[in-house]
């Protein structure tokens, strides 16, 4: 019999009113990318939990190297050279990256933490990643796709040759994409085993061995990646044929709904469009060209320096999130556990803040069939898979986070919706979900502004495309003139030059 890295046989995982696994097998070579995909709320990640010593299996038997393991942390799992790069950041955001790599590890001298050793450590593990900020850099002053990076480095460094990387490329840029590439190729020719999860299955046939395809918690099938196709692999995924991958709806453009005119911010330099009713707008460009910051602005998050935001031909103070919500304008942010979430609190009570000036009465005591209504909805509406209103917002999957991220702003009365990464780490099935919640808010005469780095989504889902390159707007076209080479070149017009 083949002697395997891992052997996974009829893997349960029981959580209070939800089977999250039943039964799942699994099994990784050495040298080898196996893919493990399905929908949100599959049990992936759930899986790759019991593996890495987050959490211990009801049922089954686990081998590590063709021995029966027990073991019940993640300090076990790592001394079994077993390593987990999360989909969700797991940081200390106010240490700095060399002290988050070296976090539970650190090297010490004469009974102290010998920072110098562990910064020497650091820099060589970023140089080899071609990484280039400072190991003493805080991580909080990164941005995401940063962020993620470091993540990937701190897994690096423990010298696992059992590694699982949950969604490691989606916070990436093409570059850094390329490099995490070029690493996992690299660990391979070592003899390393990688458990590759992604829901950018485009990126599968560019490193992926084997796939391992799950749903409802439940194994379904595993195959040869060569010997398969995406169509297959969907359908299998979610149990039936998706007709199409972007649901564009063509939609009347109504009246003006936003013009920005002459807007800056520190990140921003003199930003002008203008926004109609029915109208999906669409924001390209590479991370740090201003898109986000540029929507921060929108929302009030970041300061305006210079120029106005006109909503209805009324010009608009945005000092805080809450001015903007005022005046119609909502938004659903890149990072949804920093920013989109609170994830101690459950469902219900996640949708009610957002909402509690309309389930709330003048002297602030809140109707709980309101708030219980707007969850229903919300749920129903965006098909949130959970076994209660009350579930805790930290034990869903991550697409299913995101969406009441969206969910909570359903009930609105926004005339401005602005998505920022709203398929970050959602599954296919997930993506066309959000897809149809865009096309059903313009056709509702909602002016919608997402921003993507995944250009066929933008060009799939935008009625126009605006493209920025450091923190200027390169270009805007209707959907009909744009081409990903054109919006590649545009992103990358101002490239070489610095906002101060």
């Amino acid at each position: 019999m083949e002697k395997y890295l891992v052997e996974l046989n009829g893997i349960s995982k029981r959580f209070p009113g939800v089977v999250a696994l039943d039964n799942v097998s699994f099994n990784l070579r050495a040298g080898e990318v196996h893919a493990l995909l399905g929908e949100n709320g599959a049990g992936k990640s759930t899986l790759m939990k019991i593996i890495g010593g987050i959490y211990q299996k009801d049922d089954g038997t686990v081998k590590i190297r063709g021995k029966t393991e027990e073991y019940s942390s993640v300090g076990e799992a790592a001394a079994l050279g077993i390593a987990v790069i999360h989909q969700e950041l797991n940081m200390c955001r106010h240490l700095t990256v060399a002290e988050n790599i070296f976090l539970g590890r650190e090297i010490e001298k004469f009974g102290v933490v010998d920072f110098k050793a562990q910064n020497e450590q650091t820099a060589n593990i970023l140089s080899d990643l071609g990484l280039d900020f400072s190991p003493d850099t805080v991580v909080d002053k990164l941005p995401v796709s940063k962020q993620q990076m470091v993540e990937i480095a701190k897994a690096l460094s423990t010298n696992a040759d059992i590694i699982i990387m949950d969604e490691p490329s989606s916070s990436l840029t093409e570059r850094e994409t390329e490099e995490l590439f070029r690493i996992i190729g690299d660990l391979k020719s070592k003899g390393k085993g990688i458990i590759y999860i992604s829901h950018r299955l485009e990126e599968l046939e560019r490193i992926t061995d084997r796939i391992t395809i799950m749903r409802d918690g439940k194994y379904i099938k595993t195959m040869n990646f060569k010997d398969t196709t995406i169509e297959e692999i969907i359908s299998l995924m979610v149990g039936r044929e998706i007709t199409e991958k972007y649901p564009h709806e063509d939609v009347k453009r109504g009246n003006k709904i936003m013009e920005v005119k002459n807007l800056s911010t520190a990140h921003v330099d003199n930003v002008s469009f203008e926004l109609f009713a029915g109208e999906i707008i669409g924001f390209a460009g590479l991370v740090g060209a201003g898109r986000t910051e540029l929507v921060r602005a929108i929302f009030g998050v970041d300061r305006i320096t210079d120029g106005e935001v006109i909503v209805f031909d009324k010009s608009v103070k945005l000092k805080s999130p809450r001015d903007a919500i005022k005046a119609g304008i909502v938004c659903a942010p890149e990072d949804r556990k920093k920013e989109g979430l609170l994830i101690k609190l459950n469902i219900s009570e996640n949708i009610a803040l957002a909402n509690l000036d309309t389930i709330a009465n003048r002297i602030g005591i809140i109707s709980s069939k309101k708030e219980k209504d707007l969850t229903k909805k919300a749920i129903k509406e965006l098909r949130i898979k959970t076994p209660s209103s009350r579930q805790e917002v930290k034990n869903l999957s991550g697409g299913n986070q995101q969406k009441i991220v969206v969910g909570k702003w359903l009930v609105r009365n926004a005339k401005v919706v602005i998505f920022d990464e709203p398929t970050r780490g959602i599954d296919v099935a997930a993506k066309v979900e959000i897809y149809n919640l865009m096309n059903k808010l313009k056709k509702q005469g909602i002016g919608v502004m997402f921003v993507s780095s995944e250009l066929p989504e933008v060009l799939g889902m935008s009625d126009r495309i605006i493209v920025m390159c450091a923190g200027r707007i390169t270009g805007d076209m209707q959907r009909s003139e744009a081409t990903q080479e054109k919006i590649m070149e545009l992103a990358t017009k101002f490239q070489a030059e610095v906002i101060e």
